[in-house]
């Protein structure tokens, strides 16, 4: 049994707030988003960073979703029957990627940095967020003790953001910050079904059985890439064997 299927047949038991996102809007934070990577430790794929954004002005009027947790805690089934009840309950979500080719070029904290800063480019395009004299203050929530979104601003690849956010960094921000557990739902749910289409695309890509394993380093996968060789979809920089 895998260690992500032992996890999601744990009971949860941390359930995530909204405490810390009012805490940033009562600074005068006009948007929070909650942000969360997946695929950090695959062999294979993009890495993506999920976006899960509430107004400051209507955080009052939100609840928790039933059953929200960090993703690692719930089953595959669990974590798709959130999608649509979080997208709902969101002012706006999306999904930001980073190829496995930008990850061997420019390394997995600058890749993380630049699939984080996609999302935040398309959260603040669904908003209409402009810059300017009367912009919004927006916020984000990192899991984790490292920001990467900051560190890749000044990067020449850098996306266009409209409104830079003021990062907030918080380890097992994915289990207590509301916003930052959604983002985890719905990157992890995006990113499995995108490596489950890309494993039933191709022979090539067959033997490797990503619909399984996900691009992570099971013993099976490991096998396939000392067989057949990596595909161009493997992150060729890394330690595949």
């Amino acid at each position: 049994m895998s260690s992500e299927s032992s996890r999601a047949k744990a009971t949860v038991h941390a359930v995530p707030t909204l405490e810390m996102e009012r805490s940033i809007g009562s600074e005068g934070f006009d948007l929070i988003i909650g942000l969360d990577e997946v695929g950090r430790g695959s062999l294979a794929g993009p890495v993506m960073v999920g976006a899960a954004s509430l107004l400051s002005a209507s955080l009052r009027d939100h609840d928790v979703p039933e059953g929200l947790a960090d993703s690692k805690m719930l089953s595959p089934q669990r974590r798709e029957r959130l999608v649509a009840p979080l997208r709902a309950w969101t002012d706006t979500c999306a999904i930001g990627s980073a190829s496995n080719r930008e990850i061997d070029q420019l390394g997995i904290s600058h890749a993380l940095g630049l699939a984080a800063l996609r999302a935040i480019c398309a959260v603040e395009k669904a908003l209409n967020l402009q810059s300017g004299s009367d912009q919004a203050r927006v916020a984000a929530i990192l899991d984790g003790p490292f920001d990467y979104v900051t560190k890749a601003l000044n990067a020449f690849d850098t996306p266009d953001v409209s409104i830079i956010p003021k990062v907030f960094t918080k380890i097992r921000a994915d289990s207590s910050c509301a916003t930052v557990a959604a983002a985890s739902v719905l990157a992890k749910v995006r990113r499995d079904a995108v490596m489950t289409e890309l494993s039933l695309s191709s022979p090539e890509y067959a033997p490797f059985h990503w619909e399984h394993n996900k691009g992570y380093g099971s013993a099976a996968h490991r096998e396939a890439i000392r067989k057949f060789g990596p595909s161009d979809l493997h992150r060729v920089t890394w330690h595949l064997l």
